[in-house]
């Protein structure tokens, strides 16, 4: 009877959120709760998860003083106050610092600290999100995700309530199908609580991307996979599930959960219909998974070891206690649906129109004469005037054309070395030949945004979005505000970030 009444109850919740079309009819984890598997964890910095909860969503740190505030939704149980980000941030950097948990058990997620890999951080901590790198509106109100480039990532390793041992847990996160790479490991979920690899069956958590490493599912991916540790689960071994689909929804639903010796993958597109299993049985038969030995600890972004090589980007996600019905999580999908994720403008200040040829003047009071140029790959600034040579006029024009890895964003073309971008390596500016991969098409796109000191442009990295083209040395960066390098030094930081964008000099 207990099952037949949640199962009547969720629905009931579900129908009223989908003929209301509020945020607050029914939360995700007001629907777990009513399934008899509530959340342990809830996490998000787009809205929130309860339909009562208006505490705080998350915390950011700027980079002009070091403060912190938090920002809470709209109201109860609604959209993130995105508003209220923009202004404390206005100027500045901004970084995501807490990541907070709803449920009232304190399952904050922080920056993570150093384990089997170190982060890139100072003492080996991971780095931290920026506050604008993943913008967004739910029901045409905006707000901002978690953008998580290769080293980043947050953690909880003393979390309370979550599964241990072989317990049942459901997880599920809103993600970008879009951001994805290779590496190890774009993870949400449970973890070891040392940040050490312990053996196998040590997490359980949901992965999303493309690595082959150890199991994939059909076409080239990305994919929802399980890091059960020491292995991708598409379904029954670590090997390739045809029953694991490649994901080419701009924002995914993706689903896992567990008991004793059942699991299951799902997902679904998050802007419309509904969920489908990509996986349900029995657990690997590869010694360690069967029973389970679940530690509890919650990461997001990175592996169980802190592996810090992936990207993506998260919006929400939960954690409950207990296996979740088909039917909860199809209300939860349901809610989602009409949370209406969308995607919104990336870029800010000046616009700029492709096909053009532009030059980008230093706004440094040093430096005002200088313009972006490039000595052979090498990025730089150069003195440039219109009595330059020839020669030096196209080193330093760059033509405009749609982003190479986002569409919602720029590349810069060299005039003179036609086919060759500006892009980053190892967070130097240089111009290369486009090789046509994913990497160089992600490293070559950048997106313009109004001018940190007020003057013209600031050009924020795709892939990194804390780190801004930047000349320190008159040598070409992408720096973030006050980080581990040299060229990310805050000292006059908003001025060499920030340039005048005219028409090219050739």
């Amino acid at each position: 009877m207990f099952l037949r009444t949640s199962v009547e109850r969720t629905c009931v919740l579900a129908l009223g959120l989908v003929a209301t079309g509020s945020l607050v009819a029914a939360g995700p984890c007001d629907l777990f709760s009513s399934g008899g598997t509530p959340c342990i964890a809830a996490h998000s910095t787009t809205r929130a998860l309860y339909s009562a909860y208006a505490g705080s969503l998350y915390q950011v740190k700027r980079g002009s003083d070091n403060t912190t505030t938090n920002i809470a939704p709209l109201s109860a149980g609604g959209v993130a106050n995105a508003a209220a980000q923009d202004t404390f941030c206005a100027s500045t950097t901004c970084l995501i610092t807490i990541i907070y948990d709803q449920s009232g058990r304190g399952n904050h997620l922080t920056q993570a600290p150093p384990g089997g890999f170190s982060g890139p951080e100072s003492n080996g901590y991971d780095n931290l999100a920026s506050a604008t790198g993943a913008p967004v509106t739910l029901n045409g109100q905006k707000a901002y995700g978690v953008f998580i480039s290769p080293g980043t990532g947050y953690r909880n390793n003393a979390a309370s309530g979550t599964a241990t041992g072989d317990a049942a847990e459901g997880m599920y996160a809103v993600l970008d199908g879009t951001h994805y790479n290779g590496g190890c490991c774009f993870d949400y979920g449970n973890a070891e609580t040392n940040s050490h690899d312990t053996g196998n069956g040590h997490m359980e958590a949901i992965y999303f991307g493309d690595s082959t490493s150890w199991g994939s599912g059909s076409g080239s991916g990305p994919w929802v996979m399980a890091d059960l540790e020491n292995g991708l689960f598409s379904g029954l071994s670590a090997g390739n599930n045809a029953g694991d689909p490649s994901i080419s929804y701009r924002f995914v639903t993706a689903a896992i959960k567990g008991e004793p010796n059942q699991w299951a993958i799902r997902g679904a597109n998050a802007a419309s219909g509904s969920l489908s299993t990509y996986y349900s049985g029995v657990r690997p038969s590869v010694s360690g998974y069967n029973p389970m030995s679940k530690e509890g600890a919650i990461i997001l972004g990175i592996g169980g070891d802190n592996s810090v090589s992936a990207q993506g980007t998260f919006y929400e996600g939960v954690m409950t206690s207990g296996y979740p019905s088909d039917a909860t999580e199809n209300s939860v999908q349901a809610n989602i649906v009409a949370a209406k994720y969308a995607t919104t403008a990336l870029t800010s200040g000046p616009a700029l129109t492709v096909g053009s040829s532009i030059s980008l003047r230093a706004t440094t009071a040093c430096c005002t004469t200088r313009y972006l140029a490039h000595t052979g790959s090498t990025v730089n600034t150069q003195v440039v005037s219109s009595s330059s040579t020839t020669a030096l006029k196209q080193q330093a024009s760059w033509t405009v054309r749609a982003g190479l890895g986002n569409s919602a964003c720029f590349s810069f073309e060299s005039v003179d070395t036609a086919g060759s971008y500006i892009r980053h390596y190892n967070f130097a500016l240089l111009v290369n030949a486009n090789d046509g991969s994913k990497q160089f098409h992600e490293d070559a796109t950048f997106c313009p945004q109004t001018g940190l000191n007020g003057q013209g442009n600031s050009i924020r990295s795709w892939s990194y979005p804390t780190r801004y083209f930047r000349h320190y040395s008159n040598v070409g960066y992408i720096a973030s505000n006050g980080g581990v390098h040299t060229f990310d030094a805050a000292t006059s930081f908003n001025d060499d970030v920030s340039w005048v964008i005219s028409t090219g000099f050739a």
